[in-house]
């Protein structure tokens, strides 16, 4: 993502194009208007002492994390999510000031340092872990507590400690030094499915293991438990605190959670077309020739393919959007290109925009579109975007 100051901001779509058409082949656009807008939606939407945690773990989805997390700060959001020190340490380096929580697992001494020079905040998961966290801190001398959160498996059976060894695992850090307990939190499986049979059971033994540890007589400075769906689809999952991943981005983590809020997506996929030309009948096209014109028709070569980040599996099942119409893309999606049959639009130009992610005129395309077509989740679809594509950032 290019720098908030050297972000170039346009007045309407035909001025962004045309900057596109002078310097890209293919490019994603970034609407931070429209991801301020979701922010501060969601910030609505929760209880006044309810603080928003914004995930920009993976590159913010793909999105470009420094501008991403800027404007999420300004719009709302306290506090920041990555997944990796070097996530957390770019932050830091482009002056972000803002609480960030690694969810990650961290633990070599090469980490922990990187961690305490660069205040970040870890998850702790384990009592071994804990322990490597104090005796490193204590090795290099470090003269403060450091913030860690303490993560309890509830359900997930992924990063955690078990939710019935939580009483013991708080008192271990407690007694620990250089550690300063900041919060208790959980991750929930299956809060995007209409069925919350799962998840009732995960917000039951939570509350069990905060009340094992308050009988302890230990005091919890913050709880979160909420993803994007949780947050979304029930308020007594917020807590102090919720982390918003897919949310902020405009994406709805499931179809029954739409009605909520109104969110807008701040994700566009566009390329250029680069050669247009007319095939026979019997013509194939692409490798494998898995397509094959019925008839005379007009072809498209735009520049942009499954290098970039578009699933090759989408071969002749996608739709391409031109002047505000659909467009069908034939045979196999290529490293660097595909190609569409464009007959419908028998004056089309080289160098016109193509949008494969996104709006133009009364038509969109959405990452969820993709999703379906794949058997797959939007996360997926909008982490796969490849750094060749630059981010350019709209208003």
């Amino acid at each position: 993502m290019l720098s908030r100051k050297q972000t170039p901001i346009f007045a309407d779509h035909q001025e962004r194009d045309t900057y596109a058409w002078f310097s890209q082949r293919a490019w994603v656009e970034i609407d931070l208007g429209a991801l301020s807008h979701n922010v501060q939606q969601l910030v609505k939407f929760l209880s006044p002492c309810t603080e928003l945690m914004a995930v920009v773990k993976a590159d913010a989805y793909g999105h470009g994390s420094v501008a991403v997390a800027k404007t999420a700060l300004e719009a709302g959001a306290s506090w920041l999510g990555v997944a990796t020190v070097p996530e957390g340490i770019q932050l830091r380096e482009d002056g972000i000031k803002a609480p960030i929580l690694i969810l990650g697992a961290t633990n070599t001494p090469e980490q922990i340092q990187a961690i305490a020079h660069w205040q970040l905040q870890p998850t702790l998961c384990s009592p071994k872990q804990a322990l490597e966290f104090s005796n490193t801190l204590e090795a290099i001398n470090y003269n403060s507590s450091l913030p860690v959160h303490i993560k309890l498996d509830t359900g997930m059976s992924r990063l955690g400690t078990n939710w019935q060894q939580a009483a013991e695992f708080v008192q271990l850090v407690q007694g620990l030094p250089h550690l300063d307990l900041a919060s208790i939190y959980s991750h929930l499986a299956t809060a995007d499915s209409p069925d919350a049979t799962v998840m009732v059971e995960q917000h039951r033994r939570f509350e069990e293991a905060i009340a094992q540890i308050k009988t302890k007589g230990i005091k919890i400075p913050s709880l979160h438990l909420a993803n994007s769906a949780a947050t979304l689809g029930d308020s007594r999952l917020h807590y102090d605190m919720v982390r918003v991943g897919l949310a902020i981005y405009g994406l709805y983590p499931a179809t029954h959670l739409q009605n909520h809020i109104k969110l807008q997506p701040v994700l566009q996929l566009k390329a250029r077309v680069t050669q247009v030309k007319t095939i026979a009948a019997g013509t194939g096209v692409s490798y494998g020739h898995h397509f094959t014109a019925t008839e005379e028709m007009r072809l498209a070569v735009v520049g942009i393919g499954y290098a970039d980040g578009v699933p090759r599996h989408l071969s002749n099942q996608m739709q391409v959007l031109i002047r505000g119409q659909r467009v069908p893309q034939i045979g196999a999606i290529t490293m660097d290109q595909i190609m569409l049959d464009v007959s419908a639009i028998p004056d089309l130009q080289e160098g016109e925009i193509v949008t494969l992610l996104g709006e133009q005129g009364k038509e969109r395309i959405s990452a969820d579109d993709w999703a379906n077509i794949l058997n797959t989740i939007s996360w997926e679809i909008l982490c796969g975007f490849k750094h060749r594509l630059p981010r350019v950032a709209v208003m």
